[in-house]
């Protein structure tokens, strides 16, 4: 569902300022780390060609081999053709942010370098979008038009709900995309009980969780007596910022819930990386794709 009233023009150049600048970052830094860390989906058959000194003995293909009484031998190639899914949180949280940007604005930038690195790479892309429940399935294309039409749901979309539920938009992934793809799930992965399908969805597919957090989360200053809202729940609670035993306790809270988003995705395998709105996302993608890259 998206906002009435919205002005398209305005929405257009939206589009048009991510598309240029997501465009320029995937073709400038993140081509060729994104080519080396996200291989085409294993090897496919090429051709059969005479056996040479030092090929490989199980390459062998016998049938072609006893046809021309000759040893002939399976040529590969890697197939490259890939498809990329982005899990897109769309639930009330994306909407916190206190310093350069709100998590919102990163993860609609996050998507469109990411979304551009697939294309040039010749890989279909595709969206889900999900709060409590799957708020909208983009199924995966290629092309630019399809690239652009993605970025603007990111930008333009109002979710018809404001919890959060890893667990179902895993699932519906797991069941609506058959062959084994690349999918990044980009959340603040605020929820709980989604380890068992983190580990299913892992298994069949390759997952990268990409952890958006506001470093307000982590600490908070001392301001006297300030309002807390739950962005997804809307209750509001009055918080002594004055107290030092309040900070200690509200920060000791935040790092016990990254280390317990660390420790799942740790036990179900998946590559993972924390993403900051108050600094650049440059550098830690960069150490992720470069990670995965050394592991192949």
């Amino acid at each position: 569902m998206s906002k009435p009233n919205r002005n398209t023009q305005e929405l257009l150049k939206k589009v048009r300022k991510i598309e240029i600048k997501s465009k320029g970052l995937s073709n400038q830094i993140f081509s060729g780390e994104y080519h080396s860390a996200f291989k085409g989906r294993g090897m496919a058959f090429s051709e059969v060609r005479e056996y040479q000194m030092g090929d490989e003995i199980r390459s062998i293909d016998w049938n072609v081999t006893a046809r021309f009484n000759s040893p002939f031998v399976k040529v590969f190639e890697e197939e490259r053709e890939m498809t990329v899914m982005l899990l897109v949180d769309v639930s009330g949280s994306k909407n916190f942010g206190t310093k350069k940007q709100l998590k919102d604005d990163l993860v609609t930038e996050l998507c469109a370098v990411l979304a551009f690195s697939a294309i040039q790479n010749n890989d279909k892309v595709g969206v889900i979008f999900f709060s409590d429940q799957v708020e909208k399935f983009i199924p995966p294309k290629k092309g630019r038009s399809h690239i652009l039409m993605i970025i603007r749901e990111l930008i333009d979309f109002e979710p018809e709900h404001k919890g959060t539920n890893i667990k179902e938009a895993l699932r519906y992934f797991t069941l609506a995309i058959k062959k084994r793809c690349t999918a990044f799930i980009i959340s603040d992965f605020i929820d709980d009980s989604y380890l068992n399908e983190l580990k299913i969805a892992n298994k069949k597919h390759d997952l990268i969780a990409l952890q958006i957090y506001d470093e307000r989360e982590l600490q908070i200053p001392n301001v006297g007596m300030i309002q807390l809202q739950d962005a997804e729940s809307g209750q509001i609670q009055w918080f002594d910022t004055s107290s030092e035993k309040n900070r200690t306790a509200y920060r000791a809270n935040g790092l016990r819930k990254h280390g317990e988003i660390q420790e799942n995705m740790r036990r179900s395998g998946v590559d993972h990386t924390k993403l900051a709105t108050h600094q650049s996302y440059i550098q830690p993608l960069m150490t992720l794709f470069k990670r995965r890259g050394a592991k192949r």
